[in-house]
């Protein structure tokens, strides 16, 4: 179960940041009641509504063969019960099974198969060195690309700062020139401010510079 969960996720099914040990769990609860029964004590009808509950929980991506498996499993179950209901389908399954793997991971086989690929290789064996220098300059222009976007970003990022910095030492000014204005009476009454106006007026006017700057 560990290994399928694994496998799921290595080929994309799942997300990456699926927990291996929640996805097994979840695996093991769908398939070991089916095993080990006949036919006519299984429900591949519920099996189906487990795996759909699971692919949703874990955003699994359920592929067409597992669901045209599922078909395939819906009719033997409802021809099995009619013919044969003690009919044991793993037990009946495994000898078909192990010589299917047998045959297909046999050294004749294997050996069948690059005799029949190795025209193919060869045929496309000249346009490797193309290939290899082609990805090696994509490889290239993208670690360039890679590097001027960094460098934009940087320039950004301290244009930023530097704009920041200068928004807050004029705020302080104003702020600090506020202050003197309104908390000095001889200003006050030398020039006839209205102290409550000029508060506004230069609350208005930092409010101004700190987004304006």
């Amino acid at each position: 179960y560990r290994l399928v969960a694994q496998l799921h996720i290595e080929c994309g099914w799942v997300p990456e940041t699926t927990r291996v040990s929640d996805f097994e769990a979840a695996i093991r609860t769908v398939c070991e009641p089916v095993f080990q029964k006949p036919i006519g004590e299984l429900s591949f009808g519920q099996l189906l509504v487990h795996l759909f509950t699971v692919a949703r929980r874990f955003d699994m991506t359920v592929q067409p063969s597992l669901v045209l498996l599922q078909k395939t499993l819906l009719n033997i179950e409802g021809l099995g019960r009619q013919l044969y209901p003690q009919l044991d389908l793993w037990q009946t399954a495994q000898p078909f099974l192990e010589r299917w793997v047998e045959d297909r991971y046999a050294p004749a086989q294997f050996i069948k198969r690059l005799q029949r690929q190795a025209p193919s290789w060869l045929e496309q064996l000249p346009q490797v060195p193309d290939l290899l220098l082609q990805n090696l300059k994509q490889s290239q222009h993208l670690a360039e690309l890679t590097a001027v976007q960094q460098r934009q970003l940087a320039q950004m990022q301290s244009s930023a700062r530097k704009a920041q910095r200068r928004r807050l030492l004029a705020l302080v000014a104003v702020l600090l020139g506020a202050g003197f204005v309104l908390l000095n009476p001889v200003v006050i009454q030398t020039a006839g401010i209205d102290p409550a106006q000029a508060g506004l007026i230069i609350a208005a006017i930092a409010l101004a510079i700190f987004l304006i700057g």
